[in-house]
């Protein structure tokens, strides 16, 4: 797979070119995103061409609202592997910059689409809208696709009952403490990876040593303790994660803590991956020290039993 930041200014080498493509800003790369793909993959193979996978970087509601908090489920590359997984043998990454956003529909289908891209087919859900002023539909792409022979598929969302799919139920499931929920709708246990780095070493002194993960520019879940599964070198271990300010030690910076269960060995530097599986309780204060080793270790009890370990 490659993950191809595309340009705006000149055309895809030729290798890259003649590709279907699925196109949206797939956060998440949901099981609604997931049909979308399935369906796209059926135009490629009519066409006899590799499907690709057209996003957008950064997420066009990074620029439009860009004080508003991390709301990202997937950063780009966790994106771009969760694409791959899904069956695109390439991601093409379009600067959503000011010259995009004046585009006008047949400016981005005629320009970018056909010419930058060099694309064969593209396919979108019914209710993708682009272009200025979201200017453009479903209907605008068949009509202008149709007219300079670039193939076009438009998909129904799909869901549960009369509800669709959407990467706002996994944010709203995440934001409520229930990565359960967030799962049903992503279809695979919501994500962090982050570099391990050094941090105060005081969860160290009270026999439960932490990894403590950088966040990127994503969602924050609830803050408090979860069962986890932590992916580093490799290898799965099970473990117990908070996430929060730590106001029992006066803390003031976000932090992501993971505890892994029966491991010993130096994670610095290394990338983790941090699996939230079940949502044990939401972080509140402790009466000193004793009382959060206590409760750590209680803690660490619960998520053993909810992870079989």
């Amino acid at each position: 797979m490659s993950l191809v930041r595309a340009p705006l200014a000149c055309h895809l080498q030729d290798s890259l070119r003649g590709r279907v493509a699925v196109m949206g800003n797939f956060d998440g790369v949901h099981k609604g995103h997931r049909a979308l793909i399935d369906e796209a993959k059926s135009l490629a193979d009519e066409l006899g061409a590799p499907l690709a996978a057209v996003t957008f970087e950064p997420h066009p509601r990074r620029v439009f609202r860009p004080d508003e908090p991390p709301f990202l489920l997937t950063p780009l590359e966790a994106k771009a592997e969760l694409l791959e997984e899904a069956g695109c043998a390439d991601v093409f990454a379009l600067p959503f910059t000011p010259e995009l956003h004046r585009q006008t529909p047949e400016e981005f289908i005629r320009g970018i689409l056909f010419g930058t891209l060099g694309l064969k087919g593209v396919a979108t859900g019914q209710d993708f809208q682009f272009g200025a002023g979201r200017a453009g539909s479903s209907e605008t792409l068949a009509e202008i696709a149709g007219k300079i022979g670039l193939h076009y598929k438009a998909i129904a969302p799909v869901g549960t009952g009369e509800e669709k799919f959407s990467s706002s139920q996994a944010r709203d499931a995440l934001r409520a403490g229930d990565p359960v929920a967030a799962a049903q709708v992503l279809g695979y246990d919501w994500f962090v990876d982050g570099e391990v780095l050094k941090g105060r070493e005081l969860a160290r002194t009270l026999g439960f040593p932490t990894a403590n993960i950088a966040m990127a520019d994503q969602i924050r879940p609830l803050y408090g303790v979860y069962a986890v599964e932590a992916v580093v070198g490799g290898k799965a271990y099970p473990g117990v994660a908070n996430i929060g300010v730590r106001p029992t030690v006066d803390g003031k910076e976000e932090r992501l803590e993971v505890h892994l269960f029966d491991f010993s060995g130096d994670l610095y530097g290394q990338t983790m991956r941090c699996r939230f599986r079940h949502f044990i309780r939401e972080e509140r204060p402790m009466n000193g020290l004793d009382a959060l080793k206590a409760q750590i270790a209680e803690d660490s009890g619960r998520a053993r039993e909810l992870l079989g370990a």
